[in-house]
């Protein structure tokens, strides 16, 4: 795997880390869970932006919005008890499915 691609999940990991942030900053009311959710967010754009110097745009904010949904889903059930169905779980797996995809047929 290539730098980029390392950047991209990278920025896709610390998106996660910044939505489900939101969740615990109470509208950003809470100082320390605000400041965590703005880092993990700069943080996060950092590295989309050194990912899309190299991967095309187009890929790069699909695969970064796809780690950060998928995860944020992932976590949001067992951290915050989201509903949890089959047909949920079946398009979260196409969601990852579509990830992988992209990645194995970029350049």
């Amino acid at each position: 795997m290539n730098s980029a691609w390392v950047y991209l999940v990278v920025a896709g990991l610390l998106e996660i880390c910044w939505a489900i942030g939101l969740k615990y900053t109470d509208g950003f009311t809470r100082l320390w869970p605000s400041i965590f959710t703005i880092v993990a967010l700069i943080a996060s754009m950092f590295f989309l932006a050194k990912a899309a110097q190299t991967l095309p745009i187009g890929t790069a904010y699909a695969v970064w919005v796809g780690i950060g949904a998928l995860g944020a889903a992932i976590l949001g059930i067992f951290l915050f008890q989201e509903p949890v169905s089959l047909s949920r779980i079946g398009f979260l797996l196409m969601l990852f499915i579509s990830i992988l995809g992209l990645k194995l047929t970029s350049e």
